[in-house]
């Protein structure tokens, strides 16, 4: 892009990032419906992965692959945040990620199954690559932040490129790139905003994570209906099968209530509590989009169709929803509850884990769902608190 095309563009200027009243485009909201599908593509992996008893390789394959959904969605919404313009080549180059988001989707199974990340690397190249041209166009635009902008283009690049050069090299030395490069990733913004901070808005990025919150959740509704749809064509096991629509559907709604009982904008303060707020997302985002795979591993241990054995069935349940709940905890939660009301509450946690170990997982998650709401929930909150109060004040 020169100087003559830049021209035709308006300015990618900062956002204020005191703007009052933002919240999520249309654009962005449509960016986060393709996400839906690559994020199903994987829970869908794990499920049937786990199904026939290959649970640690579904687990670590899920990881790895929703590595580069979340990395993806992240950058994406922390840019739109500070440079949304919205006009036609910020639209086009949105579209152009997100039908890199679709050819990584295609890849999941593959990676997960055979180790086989071309499609992966193909589909995320494309996202980042566009991404790079954003920040070039920041550069070229805006002299004060061109320093952040190029460290974020050149080192996006060369990260990049190390990614198709990991494609080259036998598994075992891959599977170790693979955590290297992820540590270069996220290096990066490390790297780039240190020479000068980008601003953000702190309720817009907070929406945006909670309408990803919304979308993995909304995985485990799904899984919820399906055991509705199951039990319609068998009698032999209604009653297990409506038990666990009953109880996966209460406890995804805990969750809900558990992520959205504070505001989160209060973390984007400084880098370095914007980079703790972004990047332990990963956790909570993973074991939100899993536990709708361990609600489809127990409709099939329901039906007989799952070699997995019981406690390892109950693990894909109760593992995920913990490690949901203690991520919003040590995010958010620890610092605004009182000692009682903190051990209260991972009292809660540990009856989740302990019912891995019982007969029937999901009633006794669904009821520390319950005891952990009434811990989050005694204190009354003005309707402004809330992670999507913004969006839903307007």
């Amino acid at each position: 892009m020169n100087q003559r095309s830049l021209r035709l563009l308006p300015p990618m200027l900062p956002r204020d990032p005191k703007e009052a009243h933002r919240a999520a485009s249309p654009l962005e909201l449509f960016f986060d419906l393709v996400f839906v599908v690559a994020v199903s593509f994987a829970s869908v992996q794990l499920h049937h992965m786990a199904a026939e008893n290959h649970l640690g390789a579904g687990v670590l394959g899920y990881l790895m692959v929703f590595f580069a959904i979340w990395w993806c969605w992240m950058n994406f919404s922390w840019f739109g945040t500070s440079f949304d313009t919205d006009d036609w080549f910020y639209r086009i180059l949105a579209f152009i990620q997100m039908a890199g988001v679709l050819v990584l989707a295609s890849g999941a199974a593959a990676a997960m199954e055979e180790h086989d990340f071309t499609a992966i690397t193909i589909g995320y190249a494309i996202m980042r690559l566009a991404l790079v041209t954003q920040w070039i166009r920041v550069a070229l635009g805006n002299p004060q932040l061109r320093a952040t902008a190029l460290r974020y283009a050149v080192g996006i690049t060369v990260v990049q490129l190390a990614w198709f050069a990991r494609l080259l090299l036998p598994e075992t030395a891959a599977f170790i790139g693979f955590f290297v490069l992820v540590a270069a990733e996220i290096s990066v913004p490390i790297w780039a905003e240190s020479r000068r901070r980008t601003p953000s808005n702190p309720h817009h990025i907070t929406e945006r994570y909670g309408l990803f919150t919304l979308i993995l959740l909304g995985e485990s509704i799904l899984a919820s209906a399906n055991a509705v749809v199951e039990s319609l064509h068998t009698i032999e096991n209604l009653g297990a099968l409506m038990t666990i629509a009953a109880c996966a559907l209460i406890t995804a709604a805990g969750m809900w209530w558990i992520y959205f009982s504070r505001g989160h904008h209060h973390m984007i303060t400084s880098l370095r509590s914007s980079l703790a707020y972004g990047y332990s997302h990963y956790v909570i985002f993973a074991a939100a989009g899993a536990f709708s795979a361990g609600v489809e591993v127990a409709i099939d241990q329901a039906g007989g169709h799952s070699e997995l054995p019981a406690i390892a069935t109950a693990g894909t349940l109760s593992v995920p929803v913990s490690l949901f709940a203690l991520g919003i905890w040590l995010l958010i939660l620890r610092r605004d509850l009182s000692p009682a009301r903190n051990a209260v509450f991972l009292a809660g946690v540990a009856i989740i884990l302990a019912g891995t170990f019982l007969p029937s997982v999901l009633p006794v998650a669904a009821v520390a769902a319950g005891i952990i709401l009434c811990v989050v929930s005694t204190e009354h909150r003005p309707a402004d608190g809330g992670v999507l109060a913004v969006g839903a004040a307007r």
